[in-house]
């Protein structure tokens, strides 16, 4: 594969998804991130809402965990076949052409591609908690919360299927902060690189 990807990861309410949608009709190129979970729901046989409750987050309990099969459970807990099924879509898509993936460790597996512009977006908790507020009609209170646990899903999911920190400049190619660049700047900048990409190593790239 000689085409280019791009693999967001994202803070809860940074405007990561925000980035990857504008990214994607302005580059004329598909995203996925949501559509991940309907494609794994299919590949397993399971209901969209049972593979959703545990994409991007990991269970310790058995009975939440494990998948069964008629009365005896399969020895795959279903945070973990889900990850398998994910990284083979994300595998699959990325030898179609070029693509934006959010989240889903998409960046981790795809780590062997030289192509693959692996991005990280965050932003102030002031601006986050703004954003959620705004965008599901909550409180502060609730917005906040919210903020905590899913980046507390999203962090150990990526560190326990990666071995790597998640959001950190050890794991990340590039991070952005929006609260500094903002949404608009970001989304040039990483086409910019995108279209230099073909011509360099946007393994050597950094900002």
């Amino acid at each position: 594969m000689e085409h280019k990807i791009i693999a967001i990861g994202r803070q809860f309410g940074s405007g990561g998804h925000e980035i990857a949608f504008r990214l994607s009709e302005e580059l004329g190129i598909p995203m996925y991130d949501r559509d991940l979970v309907e494609m794994a729901a299919d590949k397993l046989g399971l209901s969209e809402i049972t593979v959703e409750a545990v994409d991007e987050s990991v269970f310790n309990s058995f009975l939440s965990s494990y998948r069964y099969n008629g009365f005896a459970p399969r020895r795959v807990p279903l945070n973990d076949s889900t990850f398998e099924t994910q990284s083979k879509i994300i595998e699959s898509l990325a030898q179609k052409g070029p693509c934006i993936f959010v989240g889903r460790c998409a960046d981790y597996v795809l780590r062997e591609y030289p192509q693959c512009m692996n991005i990280f977006v965050y932003a102030s908790q002031k601006d986050r908690t703004e954003r959620i507020m705004k965008r599901y009609n909550i409180s502060k209170k609730e917005a906040e919360a919210s903020i905590k646990k899913m980046d507390h899903r999203r962090k150990q999911y990526y560190e326990t299927y990666t071995d790597q920190s998640w959001g950190s400049i050890e794991s990340h190619q590039i991070l952005f902060n929006i609260s500094k660049l903002g949404i608009p700047q970001t989304i040039d900048t990483i086409k910019h690189l995108y279209a230099d990409s073909s011509s360099s190593d946007p393994t050597k790239t950094n900002t």
